[in-house]
């Protein structure tokens, strides 16, 4: 049993591991992997320099550089709309064609529009002849009106020596009345004591009758002459009114003339309208939203098109206020396009008026108290460089990430 015991005792002090020796020290171990690797006390200080410096890059990179991932492009979307109403006859294009400014996209039946351009030409045809004739009436009408007016001034004048010889011829009468009379007198004396014949005083008798007679007719010839001098003077007093007359007959020609002009436009319009049937696209772009069919009637400033200007595009990027400190106009960006995975150059344009929730449906109120502050953001226009997207890639609304360099 001892030998047992003992032959135990041996086996595990075989099996028995060795007791591990005094762990050295950290400084000891340094200087163990020092001596066991003697370039490692160069390589540790150039990892931490190379750590040092690679996060002054980092941070000097990314310290001059704003960016956001709330941005799309943007581009203008012309709307397409027919001027006057009318029946389609015929579209010549369809949704996402590439059409240039000043195809023809559709037609509108003229028929109804042609009509009234020949209407408004033979209303300027006649308005143009109603001119002619009151512009022709004014020169004849102030050449008659004048020579009425001086032929009257005449009569008026023939008229007063007309009386003036008539008032003389009174005179004349009255003076012959008074001699027969007193020729009569101084015979009924004579043959009162008929130192004349009886003879003689009858023929004194009918001088002085005759001479009363002539005078009477010489006073009814100046009442006669005064009427018709009267009457004269009244010819004359309406034809004084030549003036008037011819500013009348001027004013009406004017009025012929505003007509020709009021035709005129009247035809303009007639004729536009007549040109508005022929829809045309106003810039080169590709066509969205086709909204017409031939034979609908549509109406005026009804939408039939959507022209997408891809010659003119920019991105719209909502940068939040506290990343515009030293943001401004000019300033370089690059643009990534999340659909291409490229990568383009801009500049800054424009930096929004206000904030994105002014413009909004519904402003946000704080009058309640209930004031939490949320950052806003500000709309940045970055316009893309020329000549970067020949192919026409880009579209209105893609999304990009934009990254303005601030310094």
């Amino acid at each position: 049993m001892a030998e047992l015991a003992k032959v135990r005792r041996e086996e595990e002090e075989e099996t028995r591991e060795p007791e591990p020796a005094e762990k050295p020290s950290g400084r000891g171990r340094a200087a163990g992997l020092f001596r066991l690797h003697p370039y490692a006390k160069w390589i540790i200080p150039l990892l931490v320099l190379a750590v040092i410096v690679g996060g002054v890059i980092v941070w000097r990179y990314y310290g001059v550089r704003e960016s956001t991932d709330d941005a799309q492009i943007d581009g203008h979307i012309d709307p397409i709309s027919g001027r006057v109403s009318g029946t389609v006859l015929r579209v010549y294009h369809e949704d996402n064609e590439t059409v240039e400014a000043g195809t023809l996209l559709l037609e509108l039946d003229p028929k109804d529009y042609q009509v009234a351009v020949d209407r408004a030409r033979a209303d300027l045809a006649n308005a143009q002849a109603g001119a002619v004739a009151a512009q022709v009436g004014v020169p004849l009408t102030t050449t008659t009106s004048s020579n009425q007016l001086i032929a009257a001034n005449a009569a008026v004048r023939a008229a007063d020596r007309e009386v003036q010889a008539a008032q003389a011829r009174v005179q004349e009468a009255e003076a012959n009345y008074t001699k027969t009379n007193a020729d009569l007198k101084r015979m009924q004396e004579l043959v009162a004591k008929d130192e004349v014949s009886r003879q003689q005083y009858d023929a004194a008798v009918a001088a002085a009758a005759s001479a009363k007679a002539t005078l009477d007719g010489a006073q009814a010839s100046v009442a006669t002459a005064e009427s018709q001098a009267a009457q004269t003077r009244a010819q004359a007093d309406a034809a004084h009114t030549v003036p008037e007359q011819i500013r009348v007959t001027r004013a009406r020609a004017g009025a012929a003339a505003a007509d020709v002009q009021k035709y005129q436009a009247a035809l303009e319009q007639a004729e536009l309208n007549l040109k508005y049937t022929k829809i045309y696209a106003p810039v080169t772009g590709v066509l969205s939203k086709r909204n017409v069919e031939p034979g609908q009637v549509i109406q005026a400033g009804q939408p039939l098109f959507s022209i997408v200007d891809l010659e003119n595009l920019w991105v719209t990027a909502n940068f939040k206020e506290t990343q515009l400190k030293d943001m401004h106009p000019g300033q370089k960006a690059s643009i990534r396009v999340d659909a291409y995975g490229r990568t383009l150059s801009g500049s800054v344009e424009s930096i929004g008026g206000a904030t994105g929730s002014r413009f909004s449906v519904l402003p946000p109120e704080n009058a309640t108290g209930n004031y939490v502050k949320v950052v806003q953001r500000l709309p940045v226009r970055i316009r893309f460089d020329k000549g970067q997207d020949p192919g026409h890639a880009l579209r209105p609304g893609m999304s990009v990430e934009p990254t303005v360099l601030i310094q």
